[in-house]
């Protein structure tokens, strides 16, 4: 059960934060031999680890155009309200981040902006193992069609018998993604990284995945293809006070915890009570869960602390970076400024993470592992390359043509400062 760990010295605060991990060295080494063998054996590689990593033998990596439609079929009335009231929400705020191009005049004569241009190629990864991700689907799938993204394939493990969880493919298919490969694990990012006979190379890969899969997404930047952010296993931390509700938080602590054993939940608090009031509720409410093992295997990497004060709190959440931050007050708006290092940030007791990962509208898909300090959650940026662009008239040369022949001389650069030159004396010429 959750450890719980009283006032420690902000010298054992670096320590605290440190998540479960496996060796780094023996996941660099995994990742490798499997990329190898995809790049030497292309599909045979994939079928192959597919049958050892998922113990899965399939024939066509690719689903069929029946498996999609059949689909459909077996997807409930109820959940598809659910999928479209999702659906709408992710759009909205999606769409929203559409940037209007604005031309700025630096120096009379002289326009700059910048212009956003899809990524043609997009590869998204599905976890599909014990917790189908068919969220997932809707928060990648989404922005790359908002931001116009020509080709978009996805991977996703099949399980035992080489099938695909129907709803992955129901709201694949929703929402115009129609090229879904069975394929999961660190064979998945290879096949979309290197490319195969069936599975086309693409520019950037997205999605959550296990530590296996943030390794191999990882070691694609080495092949000339980027990825979103590390997005490893999911983690929320708890910001509590004495107006905390102690059920809310082992409820949304446990939310985090059943995603798999290497997850990890952190409560902070400074009121004691509310740590002991949670225990109870988590030991209560684990009882009552379907995946029980691995809800108890995470909370045995988890921890509730017990700091000063609220502003202590805050500090250890800045130092700890999380994936999700939940600040469980009723004045969580009175210290939600003082937030530096989350990748989503839920404010009150209503505001469940939950929501999050599934209707609200932001994207669940964030960084991990500490990376909230420096990168962003998924957005429609992450689908998009800014381009600058500059027009310089007759008058805009004159007006920045000296300066800039200065600063290139400085440099040593006379074939810059002779671009400058030439152009100037055409003018004066005239």
């Amino acid at each position: 059960m959750l450890q719980k760990i009283t006032t420690p010295k902000k010298a054992d605060w670096e320590n605290l934060c440190k998540r479960p991990s496996l060796s780094r060295k023996d996941l660099d080494q995994t990742v490798q031999q499997v990329f190898s063998e995809i790049k030497r054996n292309g599909d045979n590689a994939v079928k192959k680890y597919t049958n050892f990593f998922d113990h899965a033998i399939i024939e066509d990596l690719k689903v069929s155009d029946k498996e999609i439609q059949e689909s459909i079929c077996l997807v409930g009335e109820e959940l598809k309200k659910a999928i479209a009231l999702a659906r709408s929400n992710i759009e909205k705020f999606h769409t929203a981040q559409i940037e209007q191009k604005q031309v700025i005049e630096t120096s009379m004569g002289v326009n700059c902006w910048r212009e956003s241009r899809a990524i043609e190629n997009i590869g998204i990864y599905i976890p599909g193992g014990s917790a189908p991700l068919f969220s997932t689907v809707l928060m990648l799938g989404i922005p790359a069609k908002i931001a116009g993204c020509r080709n978009i394939i996805l991977c996703t493990p099949p399980d035992k018998n080489g099938i695909i969880n129907p709803i992955i493919l129901y709201v694949a298919q929703l929402i115009g993604i129609t090229s879904v490969y069975k394929i999961g694990g660190i064979q998945a990012i290879g096949a979309m990284a290197l490319g195969t006979e069936t599975v086309p190379k693409i520019d950037k890969i997205f999605g959550p995945g296990n530590q296996f899969v943030t390794a191999a997404k990882q070691a694609v930047l080495n092949y000339g293809v980027a990825i979103d952010l590390p997005a490893g296993p999911s983690e929320v931390l708890v910001i509590a006070d004495k107006s905390s509700n102690p059920e809310f938080i082992a409820a949304d602590l446990l939310s985090q915890a059943e995603h798999g054993p290497d997850s990890q939940v952190i409560l902070v608090s400074d009121e004691e009570t509310v740590i002991d009031r949670t225990i109870v509720a988590l030991k209560n409410q684990t009882e009552d869960l379907p995946r029980k093992e691995t809800v108890i295997k995470a909370l045995q990497n988890s921890k509730a602390i017990l700091l000063q004060s609220i502003n202590d709190c805050i500090d250890f959440s800045n130092l700890y970076a999380p994936e999700h931050l939940i600040l469980a007050s009723e004045d969580a708006n009175d210290f939600a400024s003082r937030i530096n290092n989350a990748g989503s940030v839920f404010l009150g007791n209503f505001s469940c993470e939950s929501a999050g990962d599934y209707a609200s509208g932001t994207n669940h898909t964030l960084p991990t592992n500490g990376h909230a300090k420096n990168y962003s959650g998924v957005s429609l940026d992450s689908f998009v390359k800014k381009i600058t662009f500059q027009e310089i008239s007759r008058e805009g040369i004159q007006n920045i043509g000296p300066a800039i022949e200065i600063l290139a001389e400085a440099e040593q650069l006379l074939a810059h400062k002779n671009a400058v030159t030439l152009r100037l004396k055409s003018l004066r010429d005239v």
